[in-house]
């Protein structure tokens, strides 16, 4: 990383990505996974494409969805640099304490809010999030995090309520919709050649919002409902995490990268806490 250098880190999550609508799109190792998993590779591919087109010649492409071994390194462009594979210790912001910038690729609305697959880290189980108050989405979250060690997010893709929740925590961001909500599991998409074209543009206009900013370190509030009580209950046991509700709870840290680091321990409860057809 430097002046002269900038490195860009992409954030690629899958839900948000061309064509994708339901579950077994984004499900590792199905049928549909595989078809979908090209098509999310040429939409990161795309956005590279478009940092490099601009001058940009040191992209991070980070794997933030679920396994993290979804993108064909073979279909990637060979000047990018691919971070993937599973338990990173700042997981879908892996990269970003030397990045100048970072893009979120195939990004999604969070749990609670009306778009495709939308939810936060849970793909159920979770209905909502607060960061400070404020209704968090994975986007919001990341953002904060990023803003700790002074990073914009310069490019957001996903479909059209990706793109209106990212005015909240980038507003000056360059967005792509690459599909247009009609319920949780159905969308309006857009042909890949389309959507592929469309990122790359964006991401060469996204360029020239690269650079460090000053370092934004404070202290925040989390709070997460659940859909059960027995899950506030379970996350309720780790140290400093609270029970406020009956299926809420809450917690206070001293900075970003300790509140995330804390929810990420509430997703892992959660998931040992759930049973097969009953949550």
């Amino acid at each position: 990383m430097s002046a002269e250098h900038p490195l860009v880190m992409i954030s690629a999550d899958m839900e948000g990505a061309t064509g994708v609508t339901g579950p077994l799109d984004v499900k590792p190792r199905g049928d549909e996974w595989h078809r979908f998993r090209k098509l999310f590779t040429a939409d990161v591919n795309a956005v590279a494409l478009g940092f490099l087109d601009a001058g940009i010649d040191d992209i991070l492409i980070n794997e933030a969805h679920s396994s993290m071994r979804n993108l064909l390194i073979e279909e990637l462009d060979d000047r990018v640099r691919l971070l993937t594979g599973r338990h990173k210790p700042l997981g879908m912001m892996q990269g970003v304490h030397d990045a100048d910038a970072v893009a979120f690729v195939g990004y999604h609305a969070g749990a609670g809010a009306r778009g495709v697959l939308s939810h936060t880290y849970q793909a159920n189980s979770i209905t909502g999030v607060w960061l400070d108050g404020q209704p968090a989405s994975e986007g919001y979250l990341n953002a904060s995090l990023a803003r700790e060690f002074g990073v914009p997010v310069v490019f957001v893709s996903g479909d059209d309520l990706t793109c209106t929740d990212s005015l909240s925590y980038a507003p000056d961001a360059e967005r792509v919709a690459v599909k247009e909500y009609v319920s949780r599991y159905a969308a309006i998409c857009l042909p890949p050649a389309r959507t592929v074209a469309a990122q790359r543009a964006a991401a060469a206009r996204a360029a020239a919002l690269v650079g460090r900013g000053a370092p934004n370190v404070s202290s925040h509030r989390v709070e997460v409902e659940f859909d059960a009580v027995h899950l506030a209950d379970a996350t309720s046991i780790i140290p400093t995490v609270e029970l406020i509700g009956e299926r809420r709870i809450g917690y206070d840290a001293a900075n970003m990268t300790e509140a995330m680091n804390a929810f990420k321990i509430v997703s892992a409860i959660t998931s040992s806490a759930m049973e097969p057809e009953y949550g």
